[in-house]
């Protein structure tokens, strides 16, 4: 009997790096393309568990094709200074832009 598990990668996008499978949502800093279309993205490991290669094949050459959701904002953060003594207090918010990403297929090469 053969059991099929996942195929994994690692991806790396606005300087953080993702563990992905097929099929998952995400959510990376900013991309800027437009909503729909699907953009492909070198993976830094990659591995699978097809029976013809063997119980975990791992790959550093791998392509992850990735499909624009939608763009989003983060919950803003408020940030918020004060120097003691010293009559001095600075609030400011950020929030940051996102992109929504469902991860569609990991292409081993």
């Amino acid at each position: 009997m053969v059991v099929y598990r996942h195929m994994y990668a690692i991806i790396e996008t606005g300087g953080k790096q993702y563990w992905v499978t097929p099929g998952e949502t995400i959510k990376v800093d900013k991309i800027n393309a437009p909503v729909g279309e699907k953009i492909t993205i070198d993976a830094m490991w990659s591995a699978s568990d097809k029976p013809a290669e063997g119980p975990v094949t791992k790959r550093p050459s791998a392509k992850v094709v990735l499909e624009i959701l939608r763009q989003l904002k983060a919950p803003k953060i408020i940030v918020f200074k004060k120097r003691i003594k010293k009559a001095y207090e600075k609030t400011q918010g950020h929030r940051q832009q996102l992109t929504e990403v469902q991860i569609k297929e990991i292409q081993l090469s």
